[in-house]
């Protein structure tokens, strides 16, 4: 190879970059930095969501969320402030099992709500990884038409080791989403379980998604669930899969006649829809409108928030409580001790408890 062929070089050159002076990236990093760090105040919190502000929204709801002391304060007092505002929407719960369709229903409905001038909240409670303590399934990933719709909010949040798997704050993060407007509230369960109790005692309308030709011992469902349902809705009722969803129709529309008339003097209805194709929302809506109609003339939507405002007062004193007695360090110390002498046979179980709470 001769000389000149040696010397030569590659097109193919990286050329270097301009590097910004060192005084502009300080500051720049230093004002983001400042940014993040800079907390907005109990005004401009509610100020923010009275007004429809998302990331105020978003921002008070993870103050909801969080266990730190001072961060629950400032949360109770945006609370306080936005109550005024809030207790005007429709709060519907839906459960199914994993693999009903939950989402791609509630991605349905919810753009048929938002195509008829509604603002549609979803507030979906994943379950939490026992590593990082984070959603697993990230309902804002699957519900990708509605994540982008400018009237509606989406908001996976981890169950944490809360009643039932429904995440700790629901009932705060409702008022909240009231306050910034929100007139329909959607809240999705992990799937079947004591979850769905907790979920019917904050709604006004609880539907369950059942699939066609899975028994109900495959489905988990428990005579208590359908007992709750305000609405049955066969969801996946298309293509081959049709006539089979007709013909559970029929079989829960039996069923539901065995089981006692409601207090709400509401008979819940059985419904047919294929999310995926977007058929059956519409009557799902008007069964939820006539429901909302029947109760609110009966007295009965009222009396109904009343008494669940009742079980979550009791639920959270319960609640404070029981994590009182917990972190007490004098607790924390002799709860070892009685445990002890229990294994040693030197006292039982409720003479230990009964020590202990007279700490």
């Amino acid at each position: 190879m001769s000389k000149k062929n040696k010397s030569h070089k590659s097109a193919l050159k990286e050329q270097d970059g301009i590097t910004p002076p060192e005084v502009l990236s300080s500051l720049s990093a230093n004002f983001i930095k400042s940014k993040r760090q800079q907390q907005p105040s109990i005004r401009e919190l509610v100020d923010g969501i009275s007004s429809g502000n998302i990331t105020a929204l978003s921002r008070a709801i993870t103050l909801v969320e969080s266990t730190n002391p001072k961060h629950t304060q400032k949360a109770n007092a945006v609370i306080s402030a936005c109550l005024p505002l809030a207790n005007k929407s429709v709060r519907v719960g839906i459960t199914g099992v994993p693999g009903v369709g939950k989402s791609t229903f509630i991605e349905a409905f919810g753009n048929y709500l938002t195509s008829n001038g509604k603002k549609v909240a979803v507030l979906a409670v994943d379950p939490s990884s026992s590593l990082s303590r984070g959603s697993i399934l990230g309902d804002k990933t699957r519900m990708e038409d509605l994540v982008k719709d400018k009237n509606a909010f989406i908001r996976p949040s981890p169950s944490g080791d809360s009643l039932g798997g429904v995440a700790r704050k629901s009932r705060e993060t409702i008022i909240l989403c009231e306050a910034a407007g929100f007139d329909t509230i959607i809240i999705e369960t992990v799937g079947v379980g004591q979850s769905e109790t907790a979920v019917h005692s904050m709604v006004d309308f609880f539907l369950l998604l059942k699939l066609a030709g899975a028994g109900d011992e495959l489905q988990g469902i428990k005579r208590g669930i359908i007992e709750m349902a305000d609405a049955i809705v066969i969801n996946k009722a298309d293509g081959d899969n049709l006539r089979a969803a007709k013909s559970a129709k029929v079989e829960f529309n039996r069923a539901l006649h065995l089981y006692p008339e409601k207090e709400s003097g509401w008979s819940p209805k059985v419904s047919l829809c294929s999310a995926i194709k977007r058929e059956g929302i519409l009557e799902v809506w008007e069964m939820i409108e006539g429901y909302v109609e029947t109760t609110k003339a009966s007295g009965y939507f009222e009396r109904h928030r009343n008494s669940q405002n009742r079980f979550w007062l009791l639920q959270t004193i319960e609640e404070r409580l029981k994590s009182n007695f917990y972190n007490s360090k004098k607790i924390k110390a002799q709860l070892k001790t009685q445990i002890e002498l229990i294994e040693a046979g030197k006292t039982t179980p409720f003479a230990a408890a009964e020590y202990l709470l007279g700490l």
